[in-house]
């Protein structure tokens, strides 16, 4: 009987030591890529402020080719909403809406993934000599939830994978005209 309170007592202890020590972590989490693309910011813009044009360079959306997409709003700018629904763990549901757009230089979206939570994310664009460095950025506040705060460690390596693919893919894009 004493080995299963001791046991008991242990396993009470470590929970409530890493419930304590997830709010040692960092309550927002950032993820960002940059890449270098050889064109005008003027010819990078339109790939990332319209979210119709982001299906040519998605990783997501070659990771699921059946994703069932929808829009609403303007063409492109502020108010070009996107919604989503996959299968794929990978890509999931979600709603993603531009809420910034600052011609060849900034757009921000905002971004909905139900009950997975929100994030922001941002696509800023300056000119690098001839070319435009180009960095995403993704932003989220993962508020006072233990597993959140845990999960935010990794999101780096989750997502800046894709940004990488998806950065490298919007270059070749462009530069190939």
């Amino acid at each position: 009987m004493r080995i299963l309170l001791r046991l008991l007592t242990g396993i009470v202890l470590l929970v409530a030591v890493l419930a304590l020590g997830s709010f040692l972590l960092p309550r927002e989490v950032a993820v960002a890529r940059s890449v270098t693309i050889d064109a005008a910011p003027e010819a990078v813009f339109p790939h990332v402020n319209s979210l119709q044009k982001t299906e040519a360079w998605s990783p997501w959306m070659q990771r699921d080719p059946e994703v069932k997409l929808d829009y609403a709003g303007p063409e492109a700018g502020v108010g070009n909403k996107m919604t989503w629904a996959s299968e794929d763990p990978q890509v999931g549901n979600g709603t993603q809406e531009i809420t910034l757009s600052v011609e060849n230089e900034k757009v921000e979206t905002a971004l909905d993934f139900g009950p997975m939570g929100t994030a922001k994310a941002s696509f800023t664009l300056a000119a690098a000599g001839e070319g435009t460095e180009i960095t995403w950025g993704f932003v989220t506040d993962t508020g006072y939830n233990p597993m959140a705060r845990y999960m935010g460690m990794m999101m780096d390596r989750w997502v800046g994978a894709d940004y990488e693919t998806g950065l490298g893919n919007l270059k070749s894009l462009v530069e190939g005209g």
